[in-house]
C-alpha cells in the first residue's frame, strides 16, 4: 500500500509510537458492545487496536485518500465510515452512550470541542489527544494564567482529567508542540444549573474578551453596580478569578431581564 503523504491543511500528524498507542487504548478500555466513534482515524494507529475489542466501530474522516485506504483495509460490516467534516457532523445520529476518541487536528481542536459539547447528553465519555497547551487550558483552575473561556464552557459540561503527555517524537511528521491525552466525562444534567447556556456563553466570552480589565468594565453592558452587590461579587475582580459556578450565577441573574 502506497505511503500517505500528510496534508498540512488537514493538520495531519500520524501517531506511530506503539507504547503510546497501547497506553491510549488501555485508558479507553473498549468493550465489545461500546458505541465507539473515532474522529480522524488517519492511518489506523488507534483504529486497529480499538477494533480488536469492538463488535462494530464508527469513524468520521474528511480526507478522501484516507477514506479509500480505510475501505480497503477494514471490512464494511465491522467499520462504518462517515465521510465528512467532524465540525459539521451530527453525532446524535449515532445514538446514545457514545464513546468518542481521536487524535484531534490542532488547527480545529477548539471549535471541534465546542461542537462536541452540544452533544453532551448523547455522550458517555471522550478521550482525545490534543495539543498539551489546549489540555492545560481545558483543565485550568481559576486564578491561573491558563483559565479562560475554554476552561469555563467545557468545565460547565464536563469533568476533565489530563491523563499523560505525548512527545512530538510519537508522531510522523513530528509536530512542533507537545501533546496530551485528556478524558472528558459529561456532568449529570442536575449539576448544570444555567437557565440558558447561550446567556452563559455570552457572559463568559464578554468577561474574557479583555481579560486584564475588571468585571466592572467588561460586564458593564450586562451588570449594574447593584447587580454586583446582589451577587456578592467584587466588581474589581478579573474574569480569570471567577469560578464556573459564579459565572452561572451571573448568567442566571441577568436571564430574567433578557426575557422581558
Amino acid at each position: 500500500m502506497s505511503k500517505h503523504i500528510p496534508r498540512k491543511r488537514f493538520g495531519q500528524h500520524f501517531l506511530c509510537d506503539h507504547d503510546i498507542i497501547a497506553a491510549i487504548v488501555s485508558a479507553i478500555r473498549p468493550q465489545a458492545g461500546d458505541n465507539l466513534v473515532e474522529i480522524g482515524p488517519g492511518l489506523g494507529a488507534l483504529t486497529t487496536p480499538l477494533m480488536a475489542n469492538l463488535t462494530h466501530f464508527h469513524v468520521v474522516e474528511l480526507d478522501r485518500d484516507i477514506i479509500a485506504r480505510l475501505q480497503r483495509t477494514y471490512p464494511a460490516d465491522k467499520l462504518t465510515i462517515h465521510a465528512g467534516d467532524a465540525l459539521a457532523f451530527d453525532f446524535a445520529s449515532l445514538g446514545t452512550r457514545l464513546r468518542i476518541v481521536g487524535n484531534l487536528p490542532y488547527n480545529i481542536s477548539t471549535p471541534l470541542l465546542f461542537h462536541l459539547a452540544e452533544f453532551a447528553p448523547n455522550i458517555l465519555d471522550m478521550h482525545f489527544m490534543l495539543q498539551k497547551e489546549v489540555v492545560e487550558r481545558m483543565t485550568a483552575h481559576p486564578n491561573t494564567h491558563d483559565y479562560g473561556r475554554l476552561s469555563v464552557m467545557l468545565q460547565y459540561r464536563f469533568d476533565m482529567e489530563s491523563l499523560f503527555d505525548v512527545p512530538p517524537t510519537a508522531f510522523d511528521p513530528p509536530p512542533k508542540v507537545d501533546s496530551a491525552i485528556v478524558r472528558m466525562l459529561p456532568r449529570p444534567p442536575e449539576d448544570m444549573q444555567a437557565i440558558n447556556v447561550d446567556t452563559l456563553a455570552h457572559v463568559v466570552s464578554t468577561a474574557f474578551a479583555q481579560r486584564r480589565k475588571t468585571l466592572r468594565n467588561t460586564l458593564a453592558g450586562v451588570l449594574k453596580p447593584d447587580d454586583f452587590v446582589h451577587l456578592d461579587i467584587d466588581p474589581q475582580r478579573r474574569a480569570e478569578t471567577v469560578s464556573v459556578a459564579d459565572f452561572v450565577r451571573i448568567a442566571n441573574h441577568i436571564q430574567p431581564k433578557e426575557n422581558k
